[in-house]
């Protein structure tokens, strides 16, 4: 039996070497019906609903499905859908070197909220005053690539990050009438060094002399914004690593907490229960009660 969980690239969805996959959702999901199981991808993806309802869980956090939501997904995230009825809309899958070649500016795609791996900011509904410029966009991206025309991966890059900026206005607006900019980047700056570093800094302290500011200061920072600790910040993005790597039956306990740094399997499962309120075992055995079919 295969126990460990499928990670997608492209070119195994589309059976061809490319870097972006635009397509409507509804015929997707008959090309590739395994993947409401759980799974991961090499490639960041977004989907964009015209219709449908059900669920879908991304690491780990269930989230409703509803018409004109989008979502967002970095390489590595592992998530599973759980429709209801008919589900339409639009989907793209595009690899990670796709705009680095593109823009002067390689770690562009960082400054998006939603392409943080933060499921709060990775979830959004879009206002009704929005939805047709979104849905024009994707109509657009699908003429781009239903024919072949000169320039046309330059367009549908352009088209994409037209898309990308309408939508990220929706949260910058709020977070900028919530919080002030200077906290906002300190913010997004101490959570792209956790994305690093999480498996050799752990301490708060550690981050703060990386970010030049006294453990106090980014302690208080991670309160008033996100209403818990530093420390907490931390240890969310080392647990969610665990699940990740525990929902893979081919790794022991043993050998995950070696990859992530702690001292020995019984401080990895003391650490981990206090997170999940669930031991390794638990956890695996919880969330691995299927047989993963690997496309």
């Amino acid at each position: 039996m295969k126990t460990s969980i499928p990670i997608y690239d492209i070119c195994s969805l589309t059976q061809k070497q490319e870097d972006v996959l635009i397509e409507r959702f509804a015929p997707y999901l008959k090309s590739h019906r395994n993947l409401h199981l759980a799974h991961k991808h090499s490639f960041y993806h977004l989907v964009f609903f015209t219709k449908g309802g059900g669920s879908q869980t991304i690491d780990f956090q269930q989230v409703p499905v509803r018409p004109n939501q989008v979502y967002f997904m970095i390489p590595g995230q592992v998530h599973n859908w759980a429709f209801e009825g008919d589900v339409d809309g639009y989907i793209i899958n595009f690899s990670v070197p796709f705009f680095q070649s593109f823009l002067l500016k390689a770690n562009y795609l960082e400054e998006f909220t939603f392409f943080t791996g933060i499921i709060q900011d990775a979830v959004i509904d879009i206002p009704a005053e929005l939805q047709g410029k979104v849905i024009d966009l994707f109509e657009e991206l699908i003429r781009e690539t239903e024919e072949p025309k000169p320039l046309e991966t330059d367009m549908v890059r352009s088209i994409m990050l037209q898309l990308f900026i309408s939508i990220a206005r929706l949260s910058l607006n709020k977070a900028n009438k919530t919080i002030p900019s200077y906290n906002y980047t300190l913010l997004r700056s101490f959570q792209k060094l956790i994305e690093k570093n999480y498996t050799t800094i752990k301490l708060p302290k550690q981050y703060a002399e990386l970010l030049y500011i006294t453990p106090n200061h980014l302690n208080a920072l991670c309160n008033d914004v996100l209403g818990i600790s530093a420390g907490e910040v931390i240890r969310n993005r080392i647990a969610l690593e665990a699940k990740r790597l525990l929902i893979n039956n081919d790794l022991t306990i043993l050998e995950i907490a070696n990859q992530l740094n702690f001292a020995d399997n019984s401080y990895f499962t003391k650490f981990f229960k206090k997170q999940a309120n669930l031991t390794p075992e638990e956890f695996r055995k919880s969330t691995n009660n299927h047989e993963h079919d690997i496309k």
